[in-house]
């Protein structure tokens, strides 16, 4: 059976609408386990090692956040800073996340429409989310297509329950878009200086 970690980075769960929904209908379904980067980080200082043996854990990953400036809330970001470590993420060694999968949930204020390339920001979803995608090329891993939900503040109640059950099934069902070869490339024997990272 797949296990699937949702990892939640909202700032405010209690408060939100649409993300505190879609985390309801997640929990308690037995292949999914819900882990909220807020609730357990409240100072913003993420256990890297905490979180590596979370994910050596689960073969589908599912990041799941409110578009914060076209991107995800910060303690994300620094969640991927302090996993993503090369010997371990990548490079030589680097195999823990080969062949697992990862994907995006989001769910934007800003309508739809804003979202095509004639719309207001003229760069669609797809795109906005490229960084996800090329994390998940750069450790090896499938990758799902966006969950989204565009358009929040406009919704009903059906039509944000009708988006939780969606996305409950998006969660264990989706397909990869993008399926790992599982082979090395040429990053792998690539030797660096010790202090290339600081570079």
């Amino acid at each position: 059976m797949t296990e699937t970690l949702v990892i939640v980075a909202h700032p405010d769960l209690g408060k939100s609408r649409i993300n505190a929904i879609w985390v309801d209908a997640l929990r308690g379904v037995g292949d999914i386990t819900l882990h909220d980067l807020y609730a357990t980080y409240p100072d913003g200082q993420v256990d890297g090692a905490a979180e590596r043996s979370l994910l050596d854990a689960h073969d589908r990953i599912i990041l799941q956040f409110p578009l914060t400036w076209y991107s995800c809330p910060p303690l994300l970001s620094q969640w991927q800073i302090a996993i993503l470590k090369r010997g371990w993420a990548y490079g030589p060694g680097g195999r823990a996340l080969r062949l697992k999968t990862l994907g995006v949930a989001l769910s934007t204020g800003s309508n739809g429409r804003d979202y095509q390339p004639e719309g207001r920001y003229g760069r669609t979803l797809d795109e906005v989310t490229v960084p996800f995608e090329l994390m998940a090329k750069h450790t090896g891993m499938h990758y799902l297509p966006p969950f989204t939900l565009t358009g929040v503040r406009e919704l009903d109640d059906v039509a944000v329950a009708s988006s939780a059950q969606a996305y409950l099934d998006h969660a264990r069902h989706a397909a990869a878009r993008i399926v790992a070869s599982g082979k090395d490339d040429n990053r792998v024997r690539t030797v660096y200086p010790e202090d290339a990272a600081t570079g």
